[in-house]
């Protein structure tokens, strides 16, 4: 068995498309070998950064954030159990900001949802006068801010 896997194995295994697989290697986040076909070649270990890049977009990390974490990982191996745990350690007030946001968003379905659009003919009583634009731009209810009583 071969430690270099084709474009199509990884993204068979990876469940992840090799357009994104080639996107992923323009931006940096994984690497290929090119052999005198010039097809890629990656190693086996590109899998866990895959599945490192694909948790991490769940959580809400940029591509540019995604970058600075990977390039924490040692280059020259395999990242280890502890490696992985050191970058996901700051995560945890990530995810419960996201936690937050999509309680807030399934509350919210019932809701006005405090932006105004679509709903100012109809929402006297939970933005009346459109008072959640005072707050600033964009679904102010559902990012956090509380209507005014």
């Amino acid at each position: 068995m071969s430690d270099l896997l084709v474009i199509s194995e990884v993204a068979k295994r990876s469940g992840v498309a090799a357009s994104a697989l080639r996107f992923y290697e323009e931006r940096g986040l994984i690497k290929s070998e090119r052999e005198g076909s010039a097809q890629r070649r990656y190693p086996r270990s590109v899998l866990r950064r895959i599945a490192f890049i694909v948790f991490a977009q769940r959580i809400g990390l940029t591509l540019d954030e995604i970058a600075t974490e990977l390039a924490k990982l040692p280059p020259d191996r395999a990242p280890t159990g502890k490696d992985w745990s050191r970058l996901s350690n700051t995560w945890t007030s990530r995810i419960d900001e996201r936690i937050a946001e999509l309680e807030r968003l399934r509350a919210g379905l019932t809701q006005c949802i405090g932006c105004g659009c679509l709903s100012l003919d109809r929402c006297a009583l939970s933005n009346p006068g459109d008072r959640a634009a005072r707050l600033g731009p964009g679904a102010r209810y559902w990012i956090g801010d509380r209507p005014p009583r």
